[in-house]
Order: C-alpha cells, then structure tokens, then sequence
C-alpha cells in the first residue's frame, strides 16, 4: 500500500556536522574529501546560478494568465493542465521554482556558440522551439503556482537505504548528502536547486541514469553528472523511490 514518508526538518549542514564528529582518522579523511568534493560542487554551481539569476533578473515580467493559456496549448497533454502530469513518464511541474523551469526550457534549445542543445529530448527541443522567451518565462511563472500533487513511496525493502543516500551522502565514494542542496524536505533552493518533494520516482530515475551517460544524453549540470555517477543502479532506484515521498 503506498505510504508518505516524514521528512527531517534539520538544517542541511547538521547532516556533515554529524559525520565530521563521528569518523575518525581514515573515515576522518574521507570525509574531508567529501566536504572538499562538496565544495567544489557548490562553487560550479553557484556559478551557474549566477548566470541564471542574471538572466531571471530581466525586466521582462511574467503574464499568468498568458502563461496559463500555453500550458494548456502546449504541455497540458504530457505535464498536466495544472503540471501534475498523470504518470513518471513525465515530471511533475506544479510547485517548481520558475527560474529552474525557464533554465530547462532554455537548455533544450542550442544556444549561440553551442554546436547541441544542454538536454537532449527531441520531443522537448520541438516544444521549446516554439516558445519565446517571454513564453517561457510566462508557462514557468503559471506552473510554479500550481499545488504540486503528493507523491509516495512505494519499496519499504529499500527507504533506509534511499533515507541513507539523501540525508547523509556515501561518504567512501564521495556522495554528498541530497538534502545538503535540495532540502530536507525536497523544496530545492530558487534559481539554484530544483524542488524533488514528490516527484514521480520513474522520472527521477530516468534523469539520474542521464547524468551518469554524460555527453549525448543529459549535459547541464556538471556537479549532478559527477554525484550520480558514483551511485549503482539498486541506488538510484532507492533514492529515487525515497524521494517520490517526501513532502
């Protein structure tokens, strides 16, 4: 029977406080790899939200009503009216921050200088050709208003070890804790770390197996590439089960 999950509402930075005071001398290392590791991943991508920042900061203001109308046009069919999509071949929209929305539909078109598009979906590149700008900043702006639909867990064999993977990382392979930048709840950050709480777990499967194919298949995101890489296959599938239920 499906069923929700609690979530842990400490701070992110208790979860490597903890294991900073727990391992000791080889384990004590490793970890300072991790944090180094981590590190090195918040500065790239704080880099990159710089840039989206930027970009968000146009003067170009959002039109609801306008952004309504596309969704229902153009997305409706796959992502829902309201960005609740009907099933994990699709992702859930609703409640997502608009910044991270319009950066998506952006890296599905090829950018000047860019020889491909960031993401490769060829059904993705044909809907975002057709949008402007304005168009995406618009449908991003109607969705992130939208009450994202509760998600479940639905593999009690494996939840302590997808639990395990997003609050505490796997510190022998460098795996930094998930809630560290989306949250313990699953909310994200705005403009830097996408909202996860709820998600269809088929979905995010699909998306972590993309980071771990590198070029061809899923190339916007540098510091994702180089966690899920590390992650086996049972992993994924159990962080991304845990995740399904967070709220």
């Amino acid at each position: 029977m499906p069923w929700r999950l609690l979530a842990v509402t400490r701070s992110p930075s208790s979860y490597f406080a903890e294991h900073l005071k727990s391992h000791k001398t080889r384990q004590g290392v490793r970890m300072n790899r991790l944090c180094k590791t981590l590190m090195v991943l918040h500065v790239t991508a704080g880099l990159s939200g710089l840039a989206i920042q930027a970009r968000a900061a146009d003067p170009a203001k959002p039109d609801i009503n306008r952004g309504q109308a596309i969704a229902v046009q153009v997305c409706a069919s796959c992502h829902g009216a309201d960005g609740n999509s009907a099933g994990g071949a699709y992702p859930k929209l609703a409640g997502q921050h608009p910044e991270y929305l319009v950066k998506q539909l952006r890296d599905f078109k090829p950018q000047p200088g860019a020889k491909q598009a960031a993401r490769n979906n060829a059904i993705m590149a044909g809907m975002a050709a057709a949008l402007s700008d304005q168009d995406m900043i618009n449908v991003a702006a109607y969705f992130s208003t939208q009450t994202p639909k509760p998600g479940y867990a639905h593999n009690k064999k494996t939840v302590a070890v997808g639990q395990q993977i997003y609050r505490g990382g796997i510190a022998d392979r460098g795996v930094p804790a998930c809630a560290a930048c989306h949250g313990p709840t699953g909310q994200g950050i705005p403009i830097q770390y996408p909202r996860l709480s709820g998600q269809w777990a088929e979905y995010s499967v699909t998306q972590l197996t993309a980071f771990t194919q590198g070029p061809g298949a899923r190339n916007n995101n540098d510091a994702m590439h180089a966690i899920a890489s590390r992650l086996s296959d049972n992993e994924i599938k159990a962080v991304a089960d845990y995740i399904a239920g967070l709220h």
